[in-house]
């Protein structure tokens, strides 16, 4: 069950109280995702632009502010910062989004993550590169993780579906 607009405001703000006390990486990833859940329930333009902005600095700031932080932890804050930022190319549809999405997953590929495999293709088909799309695609369908169902449905593939290589790709996960 996905938590009301109040549950969220109410751990907002006891996020907040915490870091008071002392900023960790994990506090920070908890307080942008937060912002991030709201930026989904908003239906105000303005509201959804301000939590992203909130979202994308303490994202930010989450993966330089220290000088010890788990890999692991590492590519999740990087992660939700891509997530952010396509989240933001959805809302304005201006490429420079999908572009700073590619700048800070394109050298977190030698950790071999699937997720890190499919924000790059979405942000490569976002901006209409169709070599670098089926690139980034057919290194994520190699992954374990691998979602055929998110790639199969996912609105920004649209005008890969009726390609020979896409049907390939997703039909070599069905077998």
């Amino acid at each position: 069950m996905r938590p009301t607009t109040k549950e969220i405001i109410a751990r907002i703000g006891e996020t907040d109280q915490l870091f008071l006390d002392g900023n960790t990486p994990e506090l920070a990833l908890e307080r942008a995702d937060l912002r991030l859940q709201l930026v989904t329930i908003s239906q105000v333009h303005q509201e959804q632009v301000h939590f992203l902005q909130e979202a994308i600095v303490l994202l930010e700031q989450g993966r330089v502010e220290f000088e010890e932080i788990p890999l692991e932890l590492y590519i999740n804050l990087s992660l939700h910062l891509a997530k952010a930022y396509m989240i933001y190319f959805e809302l304005t549809k201006e490429n420079r989004y999908a572009l700073i999405t590619q700048q800070i997953l394109k050298p977190m590929t030698n950790y071999e993550h699937a997720d890190i495999y499919f924000f790059l293709a979405y942000a490569s088909a976002s901006k209409k590169e169709p070599a670098m799309t089926r690139h980034w695609l057919n290194k994520y369908s190699k992954s374990s993780n691998f979602d055929l169902e998110l790639v199969d449905q996912h609105p920004a593939f649209e005008e890969y579906r009726q390609q020979e290589w896409f049907i390939q790709t997703l039909r070599r996960q069905m077998h």
